[in-house]
């Protein structure tokens, strides 16, 4: 999703003692659009509560997101009120430290963050946090410039995306003055704002590690089940893969690319997916939509309709494969369907052609696309559950969360697990799916780079589904093996999805990376 920018002046919270009302309040802020948005007591009395006594400290708390209530699809999800979560942290400041005045204000982009820096060359103050409300709003890299303390925090499943790749390219650059907090419990941020007092300017990055580091728990004792995985040899995959081919769904563009990974790369426009929808068997996508109705434990919000709409796309999808020869299918979902370019959302059908051994790959990612192939293939038809994920360290678990998963995580002749039909997340409309995946397990997660010839790895067990309404529909927490430290310096480099498959796989993905000349980088 693109960045909103204000096009309004962002400007500060001036220290006042007197209580202000909402014009004043907001006139203090030069009359920024950002603070403009805000509801009238989210933010007021957690700045005016503070008080402006002398020689106090400040701090200014800046919240990188879109609005104050969400009107666009992006996680957390559109409708989103962001103002009872910030008065929560507002709020826990004020009460936690009385010796420091914090300034909350809204930053959209770098324009907004670069009005607040130049202000605060006027009216300084000691150091910053940041917390990363949106995914992708741009306003941490301003601020981290100004060389002050800044303590970088995840909204999870808001922010989680940017807060990832951000933070990985402040570790790569050793970014000195920049701290970070990933953590669920609020607690943790509070014990971080104690480093603003000890550690100012290059020592504060190392000051919140160590924190973190500490509140992090010790990996537990979690019962990992028997999996009776049986894999391909590297040569038999491979000769496979040559025989494959994933059609890629960008745009109404259509051609060949180069191979990935040994696979066949082939381009479909739009306008073939979406004929072959529109042509696709009534009687028989009805009977598709109830055989889901029944399978389910339930439908919440979807109407049969959309149900129908979704399997008319799944046998649409499946139509188009076999016209081309090929056994996977990566569709850039949100931009074909809010372009008008297809009619329904494919992540029903997704799921049910990984459920069948075939591939549907979310967002024309084809990286993941060809990750989701090579390793389904390995494994024999194990699915591949690609996933944005977000990193908890008060819980030590990293959250695999889609809109789109397999519930036969074993193959199509394993067993199935329990499912939920939704709309999609972000923007409530269509139809997708929460799986709750089977825990005990391990896991493998993986990317494939054509460019570097590596293959990215780390493992997991799973221990859980997160319920949260936030972000994607399926959410599998896993304790992530080795250093969840190592775990946030990749992500520049790889972009956020990884896919995740059941099962040991480390030593067959090595063994595969090896015949084809890739490389294995572990990534914890």
């Amino acid at each position: 999703m693109k960045n909103q920018v204000s096009s309004g002046q962002a400007g500060i919270i001036k220290e006042s003692p007197r209580i202000v009302s909402r014009r004043n309040f907001i006139s203090s802020c030069g009359c920024c659009a950002a603070c403009a948005a805000l509801a009238p007591a989210t933010l007021l009395s957690s700045c005016t509560s503070a008080g402006s006594k002398k020689g106090k400290m400040k701090i200014k708390v800046i919240y990188s997101l879109h609005s104050t209530v969400q009107n666009q699809p992006d996680w957390p999800n559109t409708g989103f009120d962001f103002a009872p979560p910030m008065e929560k942290i507002n709020n826990a400041l004020t009460k936690n430290f009385r010796d420091i005045q914090f300034i909350p204000i809204l930053a959209t982009g770098p324009e907004d963050a670069g009005n607040i820096v130049l202000q605060d060359k006027t009216d300084p103050v000691d150091g910053y946090i940041v917390y990363q409300m949106n995914c992708w709003n741009r306003v941490i890299q301003t601020i981290a410039k100004t060389g002050k303390p800044v303590l970088y925090a995840d909204f999870q499943f808001g922010g989680s995306g940017g807060f990832l790749v951000y933070t990985s390219a402040f570790l790569r650059e050793n970014t000195t003055n920049i701290g970070f907090v990933a953590s669920s419990d609020i607690n943790d941020l509070l014990s971080s704002v104690k480093c603003f007092r000890k550690n100012p300017n290059e020592g504060f990055a190392l000051a919140v590690a160590d924190v973190r580091r500490k509140l992090t728990p010790a990996p537990g004792n979690v019962q990992v089940n028997k999996d009776d995985l049986k894999t391909l040899s590297a040569e038999e995959c491979i000769y496979r893969l040559g025989k494959s081919r994933i059609l890629a769904v960008r745009d109404q563009n259509a051609g060949v690319a180069e191979p990935l990974a040994g696979i066949p790369i082939e381009f479909i426009p739009f306008s073939e997916v979406n004929e072959a929808w529109s042509h696709a068997d009534k009687d028989e996508s009805r009977s598709v939509a109830e055989r889901w109705q029944k399978n389910a434990q339930s439908v919440i919000n979807v109407p049969f309709t959309t149900l129908e709409t979704s399997a008319a796309m799944y046998l649409g999808m499946k139509k188009v494969l076999a016209d081309h020869g090929a056994n996977a299918i990566t569709i850039n979902c949100l931009g074909g369907f809010y372009g008008g370019h297809i009619h329904a959302y494919p992540c029903l059908g997704f799921h049910e052609l990984n459920n069948e051994g075939l591939v549907g790959g979310c967002e024309c990612d084809i990286n993941s696309a060809s990750t989701m192939l090579a390793f389904s293939t390995l494994t024999n038809g194990r699915p591949g559950y690609i996933s944005d994920p977000v990193i908890d360290t008060s819980k030590r678990q990293i959250i695999y969360a889609h809109c789109v998963a397999s519930n036969k995580v074993f193959g199509p002749a394993g067993p199935a697990n329990p499912f939920t039909i939704m709309t999609h997340s972000e923007d409530r409309q269509g139809a997708s799916v929460r799986s709750m995946l089977p825990v005990n397990f391990l896991t493998t997660s993986m990317q494939i780079n054509q460019e570097r010839k590596e293959i990215l790895l780390h493992q997991a067990v799973a221990v859980g589904n997160d319920p949260d309404d936030r972000a994607c529909r399926t959410k599998l927490c896993a304790e992530p093996k080795g250093d969840i430290e190592k775990l946030f310096t990749m992500w520049d480099k790889w972009g956020w999805h990884r896919v995740t498959f059941y099962g040991d796989l480390k030593e067959p993905v090595t063994a595969f990376a090896s015949a084809i000349g890739f490389k294995v980088v572990e990534e914890a």
